[in-house]
């Protein structure tokens, strides 16, 4: 692969290129379980389980999951917050071949129907709490069986006495039946020791959905190989970190590509011990850092700004983090002006995409930090920008263009959609959608989206998919919704409706109804009643038009 000027790795002791283990993740697990058996690897609000521990966890689960008939290439989906089961039953599908599908717990039955139907999923590992809807969508899906766990199973006490209280609408007892199995009695059932990995390098370990313009979500497919190795590139960028010596703090879900890797896939590898929260709440961090101290604090914007918004995050003696990494959205200057004085510590921004299993680039450690910039191709990964029209001229340092990447980390295609694969994988080379360009040292910057994506709070949201469940609304006519700024989500919501004629709406009717059929952070959080909205001479609505007049109201 030819080496750019601008794409020279300005990170100190990071090779160009390296070399990697053909290790799955699975299977490095199980390395840091004989290399560091007593090292925590689960810290659950103050509960800690050993790498032993885990890993044993993780070959009753499988032998479990083998039990019940499944195999290589069936699918598992997962439906989770983080907990430690989430990252038992994904390491357990792993580990007997099968492959995961990554679900967000905050979907609707709508939205969970058409994941777990069109990713053929036959087991879903999933909160008590979400039984009931997961069993009413069951018959229009393929899903077999469900595993219903206990978000205080692996709580401590008193901990996990208080927890049904304090947290009623997280918590559901379950009686078992032949559809229906608790991960407590699966886990008692099957012995703790070794099983075979059967995980291929080449093939297809893990499903992560991620919108599409059409709004219906694609299934982004990674190999063992494409998560192995973009762990094994984020581990080489921090040459002087050992292994089984540090811990981070699991703000992002695990079901979300970022935390995919970075919360589970690359403590695991690297023997980091992985504090764990289920909602990523200001002040439950702020407990974490109080009792365990941990070296990392990954998170969203989001995340940082609602610390930086506790006195009692400022008061504090945060001498013991040695870095932040930030991901999902670029952080704003102040963010990383007060962090940094905070703390003294580097703030690492990250880039990428599902389709790259996601880390494409980092900011330098040990390197010069720059905000608005999201750092420097990790190794083995070549970024061009190229022009917006043909996406087959690429542009030089400093324009501005559409940013495509290509590396061993990229993924297969998207499952069972050829078109689309075509279109987002050409020659090689993955087309973001993203828009940005290279400074003089290399290091990215994103400045726009090509497609309509909205980043809300470190959240995706396909606004086509919000416009669907508008134009389902009886009394509405036509809808757009479009990302507007928002001081501290980055971007919020907001819907233009025009109304029936003879019919009336009220805002709160329309946020109510968008709250039964979307996922809380997609619902608009602004209505406007509009008489008719913009369109092309063919007819099409003209979302830009209606975003770029929200834009020029804020700046007014």
């Amino acid at each position: 692969m030819e080496e750019r000027l601008w794409h020279k790795s300005y990170a100190p002791g990071v090779p160009w290129s390296i070399e990697y283990e053909r290790l799955t993740v699975s299977e490095g697990l199980a390395r840091s379980a004989r290399d560091f058996p007593d090292k925590t690897a689960l810290n659950y609000m103050g509960a800690k389980i050993s790498y032993r521990e885990l890993d044993g966890l993780v070959n009753r689960f499988a032998r479990a999951l083998m039990d019940l008939g499944i195999g290589k290439g069936d699918k598992v989906a997962t439906i989770m917050p983080n907990i430690p089961q989430m990252i038992v039953a994904n390491m357990a599908a792993f580990r007997i071949g099968a492959v995961v599908v990554l679900n967000n717990p905050l979907y609707t039955e709508r939205e969970l129907q058409y994941q777990l139907d069109d990713s053929d999923s036959r087991i879903a590992v999933t909160l008590s709490l979400l039984v009931p809807r997961i069993e009413k969508i069951m018959p229009e899906t393929k899903v077999e069986k469900i595993v219903a766990c206990q978000i205080n199973t692996y709580l401590p006490f008193p901990k996990k006495q208080l927890f049904p209280y304090v947290r009623k609408q997280m918590y559901r007892k379950i009686e078992p039946s032949d559809k229906v199995l608790r991960y407590e009695d699966l886990i008692k059932k099957y012995p703790g020791d070794p099983v075979e990995d059967r995980g291929e390098w080449e093939e297809l370990s893990t499903i992560i959905y991620t919108g599409g313009t059409t709004g219906r979500s694609k299934g982004v497919m990674l190999s063992h190989k494409n998560i192995s190795v973009n762990v094994q590139q984020f581990a080489a960028w921090f040459p002087d970190l050992e292994r089984g010596k540090y811990s981070l703090v699991g703000t992002f879900p695990v079901f979300h590509a970022a935390g995919f890797t970075a919360c589970q896939n690359f403590f695991c590898w690297q023997a980091w011990e992985h504090c764990m929260i289920p909602r990523p709440e200001p002040k439950a961090v702020i407990e974490i850092l109080k009792r365990d101290k941990p070296d990392f604090l990954p998170g969203v914007p989001t995340i940082f700004v609602g610390l930086l918004a506790e006195p009692e995050f400022r008061s504090m003696d945060l001498s013991f983090i040695k870095g932040f990494f930030s991901g999902a959205a670029p952080l704003a200057a102040d963010t990383i002006r007060d962090l940094k004085e905070l703390t003294g510590a580097t703030i690492l921004e990250v880039y990428g995409q599902t389709e790259t299993a996601p880390v494409a680039t980092v900011t330098p450690w040990g390197g010069e930090i720059k905000p608005g910039t999201v750092g420097i191709p990790v190794p083995d990964t070549d970024i061009r920008i190229v022009d917006l029209e043909t996406g087959e001229r690429e542009l030089p340092q400093g324009e501005v263009g559409e940013i495509v990447i290509s590396g061993p980390q990229c993924m297969m295609g998207y499952y069972k959609k050829p078109d689309e694969t075509a279109q987002a994988l050409r020659g090689g080379w993955v087309y973001t959608g993203d828009i940005g360009f290279f400074d003089e040292d290399g290091y990215l910057s994103v400045v726009d989206r090509v497609k309509d994506l909205v980043i809300a709070g470190g959240y995706n949201i396909y606004p086509v998919e919000i416009d669907n469940v508008l134009f389902d609304h009886p009394k509405i006519l036509e809808a757009c919704a479009v990302g507007v700024p928002d001081p501290y989500r980055g971007e919020t919501i907001k819907a233009f409706i025009v109304v029936k004629e003879g019919e009336s709406l009220s805002e709160e009717e329309v946020i109510a109804y968008c709250k039964e059929n979307l996922a809380p952070y997609k619902v608009p959080t602004r209505i406007e009643f509009v008489e008719e909205l913009p369109k092309s001479v063919v007819g099409k609505i003209l979302r830009r038009e209606l975003r770029d007049r929200e834009l020029k109201k804020n700046q007014g």
